[in-house]
């Protein structure tokens, strides 16, 4: 008769915390390997912020223009990882049935959730970082505080994943892609990314700066363009936003 632990290593699930930092890996992995990804996250955002600081398109008001455009980017890298690219992948993962899959495995679904989580904030270190380093050579004289960039970048991240969670637990992927990147065109135009705020209608404005992009690009700008304190109405709007889109995605995404 055998004893027991003669066996070594026992078979079964590997600690919670190390599954899910497999599973972000492999999530970072495959988002920085996807082409449409690439050109979401990483292409476009740098494109812009080089063309509209260099090439005088728009009329940013006073001063540098990489000073206005460099927050309005750095918000549109966070929506682009975070809404658009999560939306669009989580979408298609759900139709080719690797969500149901991942859902039955020893990694629970909050977990996979998590991991998710992990590889966007992982990406959007990376999209910083790179567009940082840009709009520095190109000029760009940032204010404020970081911590006060720090929680609007991740008020804005909780309510964008909000969002595209929704979006690719609901609709079918064909209509993820199609809806997920037609918003992504319109807040790019109507956000305050790249244009301002005040070049829309009075009546516009008061719609527009309620979206969570514009709240983000504002609340940015307010703090590295103007040196402000803490933009607490900013943060607010996210924050609604935030609560919102996941309590939303976690009531109705579906797995398969």
């Amino acid at each position: 008769m055998t004893a027991t632990g003669t066996y070594s290593p026992q078979p079964g699930a590997a600690p919670l915390a190390r599954m899910i930092a497999a599973q972000a890996v492999l999530e970072t992995k495959m988002l920085l390997r996807n082409g449409e990804q690439l050109l979401l996250t990483v292409i476009i955002p740098t494109l812009l912020l080089v063309l509209f600081s260099t090439v005088d398109v728009v009329d940013t008001g006073d001063g540098a223009a990489v000073d206005f455009l460099a927050p309005g980017i750095l918000a549109l890298a966070v929506m682009s990882t975070a809404f658009t690219g999560q939306a669009i992948a989580t979408g298609f993962e759900r139709r080719y049935g690797v969500l149901k899959r991942l859902a039955a495995s020893p990694l629970p679904r909050w977990g996979l959730m998590t991991a998710k989580t992990l590889s966007v904030l992982v990406t959007e270190v990376l999209q910083v970082v790179l567009l940082t380093v840009i709009a520095l050579t190109l000029g760009w004289d940032p204010q404020g505080s970081a911590l006060a960039v720090i929680a609007l970048l991740a008020l804005g991240t909780a309510a964008f994943s909000g969002l595209g969670l929704l979006m690719a637990g609901t609709l079918k992927a064909e209509a993820t892609l199609a809806a997920a990147n037609l918003v992504f065109l319109l807040l790019l135009v109507g956000g305050g990314v790249v244009v301002p705020l005040d070049k829309f209608p009075e009546a516009a404005q008061d719609v527009l700066g309620l979206l969570p992009i514009a709240a983000l690009s504002e609340g940015l700008r307010d703090v590295l363009q103007h040196g402000a304190g803490m933009p607490w109405a900013g943060l607010g709007i996210l924050t609604a936003w935030a609560v919102a889109g996941l309590a939303a995605a976690g009531a109705f995404f579906r797995w398969e």
